[in-house]
C-alpha cells in the first residue's frame, strides 16, 4: 500500500464503500486493488450467499456490513453511507464489487476533490469502447437526458457505479429509494440542494457476456427507474426549476448569467436565440398546463433550440403570475367567439356554461401564446440587434 495515497485519503476524510452481493468471484481482486491505495474500506455484504463471507474473513483491516436478506444496492449505499459517517469521514468513494471499476482511478477522484471541494463525482466511462453492451449505452444515455431535465446538469455518465459522495449534505436526507434507482434519486437531489455535480473520466472493463454477472432485472428495475423519473421530473418541471429561476432572479450573478447566455455566444444566431425564447413563451402560456415543459423540452431538443432559453422563457407563467394569464387566455376567448354574456351566476352554472368556458379558455390561451410569442421574437431580435451590433448576427 502506497503510503502517500493513504495519507491523502486520511486527510482528505475519504473512504471506499464496496456494496457486493454474489460476487465472490471478483470481489477478493477488487479489495486487494483497493487496498494498494487505502485500507479505509467498508465492504457492505448485501445477503450474499456464495462464499463472500469466507473472503471478507482473509481482510482483517476492513469494515463489514451485513444484510439478510438482500435488500438491494440502494439500501446498501445508504448503510455504508451511514457507517461511514458514523466513522467520521467526509466523503466516500463507492466502486462496485464486480471488478468493472478500476482502483487506479481513485486518485483522479481526490484529484477532482481538491480542485472542487464538497462536490458529487460520477465516474465518466468511455462508453464507444468494445465489449460494453448497446443496451448499456442506450441506458446511459437515456438516464443522462432525464438527468439533464430534472437538473439542467449535462453529464457524459449519470449510471456509473463509481462516484465520490459528500456525505455531510446527505446527513439528515430521506431517500425513497433502496434499489438500483437509488444511484439516480442521490446525484438528481443533491443537484436540487445545489451541490456540485461533476464527472471524473474513469476506465472501464466489460467481461465476455459469458462471464459477466449482473443482478439487474431489466423489466422490474427499468420500471422502477421509470416511476422515479417521472416523478423527478415532474418535482423539477413544477417545483425546482421555476424556484430556481425565481432565485436566480433575486441576484446580480444570476442576470449576468442570462445576460452572457444572450448576448455572448456568438455562435448562436439572434434568429437562433429569438426563436429558443418565443418558442419558450409559446409553451409556457399555451394552456396545456401541468405539460408545457414535458411537450416542450423533447420538441426543443427536436428542434436544436437553445435548452436554457426556451426554459428560461418557459418560466414565464409560473406562479403569481398565472391567475393572471388564466384570465387574459378567457378574456380572448370569449372576444374571440363573439361572446356577449360576461356575467357569471352561481345558480346558473350549468355543463353548458362549463363548455362554453373552457373553449372559450383553450382559444384564447392558444391565440394569447401565438401573439406573445410574434411579439417576444420581435422584441428580442431588434435587443440582440442593439447589443450584439459588433458581432455577426
Amino acid at each position: 500500500m502506497s503510503d502517500l495515497a493513504e495519507h491523502r485519503f486520511s486527510l482528505l476524510g475519504v473512504c471506499v464503500i464496496i456494496p457486493t452481493f454474489n460476487n465472490g468471484t471478483t470481489l477478493a481482486q477488487v479489495i486487494e486493488s483497493v487496498s494498494a491505495y487505502t485500507r479505509q474500506i467498508i465492504v457492505v455484504n448485501d445477503g450474499s450467499t456464495d462464499h463472500t463471507a469466507s473472503i471478507l474473513q482473509r481482510f482483517p483491516f476492513l469494515s463489514v456490513i451485513f444484510h439478510s436478506p438482500n435488500r438491494g444496492k440502494g439500501f446498501a449505499l445508504k448503510a455504508g453511507f451511514g457507517k461511514a459517517l458514523q466513522e467520521g469521514y467526509k466523503y466516500a468513494i463507492t466502486i462496485d464489487s464486480d471488478g468493472q471499476h478500476d482502483a487506479h482511478d481513485l486518485p483522479h477522484f481526490l484529484d477532482a476533490l481538491e480542485q472542487f471541494p464538497s462536490s458529487l463525482f460520477i465516474g465518466a466511462r468511455n462508453m464507444d469502447q468494445e465489449h460494453i453492451p448497446g443496451k448499456s449505452s442506450f441506458g446511459n444515455r437515456f438516464s443522462n437526458f432525464w438527468f439533464w431535465v430534472e437538473t439542467g446538469i449535462h453529464l457524459p455518465d449519470t449510471q456509473s457505479g463509481y462516484r465520490l459522495y459528500p456525505l455531510e449534505p446527505m446527513r439528515n436526507m430521506h431517500f425513497f429509494t433502496r434499489k438500483y434507482e437509488f444511484e439516480i434519486e442521490v446525484p438528481v437531489r443533491l443537484a436540487w440542494k445545489h451541490i456540485p455535480v461533476r464527472s471524473v473520466p474513469v476506465s472501464v472493463y466489460y467481461p465476455p457476456a459469458s462471464e459477466r454477472i449482473s443482478h439487474f432485472r431489466p423489466f422490474k428495475d427499468f420500471m422502477r427507474i421509470s416511476v422515479l423519473n417521472t416523478f423527478l421530473t415532474f418535482t423539477a418541471l413544477l417545483w425546482i426549476h421555476p424556484r430556481d429561476f425565481l432565485l436566480k432572479l433575486t441576484k446580480r450573478e444570476g442576470w449576468k448569467a442570462i445576460f452572457r447566455q444572450l448576448f455572448i455566444h456568438p455562435e448562436e444566431s439572434s434568429h437562433h436565440k429569438a426563436k429558443s425564447l418565443a418558442f419558450g413563451v409559446f409553451m409556457g402560456i399555451v394552456p396545456v398546463w401541468g405539460f408545457q415543459l414535458l411537450i416542450g423540452i423533447p420538441l426543443a431538443l427536436f428542434f436544436k433550440m437553445n435548452k436554457t432559453l426556451f426554459l428560461l422563457a418557459a418560466n414565464i407563467s409560473i406562479f403569481p403570475f398565472t391567475p393572471f394569464f388564466w384570465a387574459l387566455s378567457l378574456f380572448f376567448g370569449k372576444i374571440l367567439l363573439g361572446y356577449d354574456d360576461w356575467s357569471f351566476r352561481k345558480s346558473d352554472i350549468s355543463l353548458e356554461q362549463f363548455k362554453e368556458a373552457g373553449a372559450a379558455f383553450f382559444l384564447g390561451g392558444t391565440a394569447l401564446a401565438l401573439c406573445t410569442a410574434l411579439l417576444t421574437y420581435a422584441i428580442a431580435r431588434m435587443t440582440l440587434a442593439f447589443f450584439r451590433t459588433s458581432r455577426p448576427l
